[in-house]
């Protein structure tokens, strides 16, 4: 028979081997946690140098492409024209710099596939191009649309010698939008009362929850003509008397290839190796277009896949396969 006082000495042992199975277990955990931050603190210190590595090293920056013989200077123009986006105007203007003060250029290709973008960004990169011209009056620059060359993206093709496309091409669109939304019914059914603090009586005045007023329309359609005026202008004084006298030519509407020929738009179809062989006489062609340096390029990619893998561990990202 067990006695009261064997017992409670079996209790008190098996509360400290308990104590003892605690202790242990929180040491175990607490390793393991300073296991794992110390294989972060080793990934961070990883990337650390090779980021370093990237920064001292010639891969590591954001340039050109270096020739080695007579060439035809390639400078692609892809995507929405605006600022810090690839077909930015300091991304274009660099790369046409450098493509003009290559010794061994003997003409330059802007090869365009872009619906346009800022009329900002567009002039800039309009009014560098008649610089270089000038600057440079020996080397040619020719303008080669594939897809699309619309709106800003046409407003700085005006500006080389020659515009270039495909039968299929899509050329034009010279005008100028703005759009937005009115929710001011939505807010009054919802009950929902718009308060909206100015100093300057037409500060919100393109504020979509408020009701149009006939004089501040009428002002922002003068602001879209006033630009509008100025891209016919520029496309004008590029193209001279090439241009075709038609009532739509201005109204926004984009052709083919084949129609924007025969409104004066381009001077014949071609592609940008068949214009560097058979008008610039330089078949090799050298990319001068500005790229994300491998840094950049890391840095992004490091970036999205870290976004996308704590996304998907809140329970915030979609089906993946793995």
């Amino acid at each position: 028979m067990v006695s009261g006082e064997q017992r409670r000495e079996a209790k008190e042992d098996a509360k400290a081997w308990k104590l003892l199975e605690n202790t242990l277990t929180a040491s175990l955990q607490e390793q393991r946690r300073s296991r794992r931050w110390g294989i972060f603190f080793k990934t961070l210190t990883f990337v650390y140098l090779f980021v370093a590595l990237l920064l001292i090293s010639p891969f590591g920056k954001m340039g050109a492409a270096t020739s080695v013989g007579p060439h035809t200077a390639v400078i692609e123009v892809r995507g929405v024209i605006a600022d810090q986006e690839e077909a930015s105007a300091d991304n274009l203007v660099g790369a046409l710099r450098e493509a003009f003060e290559d010794e061994n250029t003997k003409g330059v290709v802007l090869r365009i596939n872009s619906p346009g973008g800022s009329p900002v960004q567009s002039g800039y990169v309009y009014d560098e191009i008649k610089r270089l011209r000038a600057l440079h009056p020996d080397i040619k620059l020719y303008a080669v649309i594939t897809d699309l060359g619309a709106s800003g993206a046409y407003y700085i093709a005006s500006a080389a010698d020659e515009i270039y496309a495909d039968k299929a091409s899509l050329v034009g669109s010279i005008g100028v939008t703005a759009a937005s939304f009115g929710f001011v019914d939505t807010m009054e059914k919802l009950g929902v009362e718009r308060r909206t603090y100015t100093a300057g009586e037409h500060k919100a005045f393109l504020d979509p929850f408020q009701p149009e007023k006939p004089e501040e329309k009428a002002f922002w359609q003068q602001v879209l003509n006033t630009t509008h005026q100025q891209f016919i202008d520029s496309v004008k004084a590029g193209r001279g008397d090439r241009l075709k006298e038609n009532p739509d030519l201005f109204s926004g509407l984009v052709w083919s290839g084949e129609q924007a020929l025969e409104l004066g738009l381009i001077d014949g179809l071609s592609s940008t190796s068949a214009v560097a062989r058979d008008v610039i006489g330089a078949e090799e062609l050298v990319d001068f277009t500005r790229q994300e340096s491998p840094l950049q390029r890391f840095t992004r990619q490091l970036g999205a896949s870290m976004g996308a893998e704590l996304a998907t561990r809140a329970g915030l990202g979609g089906p993946q396969l793995r």
